[in-house]
C-alpha cells in the first residue's frame, strides 16, 4: 500500500521542532506579492536596502504592472507630490537597482504616482518608519531601591553609575510586570 500524494490546497505540517517564521510565512507572501505584479518579493521587503534609505523615506513600491506585447515591465512608485519631480530624475539609476535585484531588465519604466500628505487617510504620506520611544525615567522608588543596592560601594563614580543602571533596570521590570499578557 502506497502513502496517498498530499493535498496541495492544505497546509505543510511540521515534521518535527522549530521551525523559522519566514519558512512559515514564505507561500503566503509570495502569493500576497505576486497578486500585485511582484515575482522577486525582495523588491517589496528590502526595498530600503535596494534603493538607499533617503528615498526609501519618501517612497514605496506599489505594483509591477506587465503591459501587453512590450518587453520589461513598469513599476508603480508612490510618493508625496513634492518628491515626485526629484525621483523623476533619477528614475533611469532606481531602474538600474531595481533591476539587479531581478537579475535582468525586468523594469523597463518606473511610473510615480502622487499622494497629497494630508487628505481622505490622514497620515498614509508617512514612509518612514515611526522614531523609537524615548525610555521614561525611572521613578523616585526605583531611584531610592537602586541607591540602597549600591551604597556599600566605597567609590562614588562607580556607585553612582551603578544606581543609575540599577533605577533603570528596575524601572524596566516594574514596566514589564505591570503589562498585561
Amino acid at each position: 500500500m502506497s502513502p496517498r500524494p498530499a493535498d496541495p490546497s492544505k497546509p505543510r505540517r511540521r515534521m518535527r521542532g522549530f521551525e523559522r517564521t519566514s519558512g512559515l510565512l514564505t507561500q503566503r507572501v509570495r502569493r500576497a506579492t505576486e497578486s500585485r505584479g511582484f515575482s522577486e518579493t525582495r523588491v517589496l521587503t528590502h526595498w530600503a536596502e535596494i534603493v538607499g534609505q533617503e528615498i526609501a523615506a519618501i517612497a514605496r513600491p506599489v505594483s509591477v504592472n506587465y503591459g501587453r506585447g512590450s518587453f520589461g515591465a513598469t513599476l508603480t512608485v508612490l510618493t508625496t507630490g513634492a518628491n515626485a519631480p526629484m525621483l523623476q530624475m533619477q528614475e533611469p539609476r532606481l531602474r538600474e537597482k531595481v533591476n539587479a535585484v531581478y537579475g535582468y531588465a525586468a523594469i523597463s519604466r518606473i511610473r510615480f504616482t502622487q499622494t497629497a500628505p494630508t487628505g481622505f487617510a490622514e497620515g498614509q504620506a508617512q514612509f518612514a518608519p515611526p522614531p523609537p520611544p524615548a525610555p521614561r525615567a525611572p521613578n523616585a522608588a526605583c531611584r531610592r531601591r537602586a541607591e540602597d543596592l549600591a551604597g556599600e560601594v566605597c567609590d562614588d563614580s562607580l556607585r553612582k553609575a551603578l544606581a543609575s543602571l540599577g533605577a533603570l533596570v528596575l524601572n524596566k521590570s516594574k514596566r514589564q510586570s505591570e503589562t498585561p499578557e
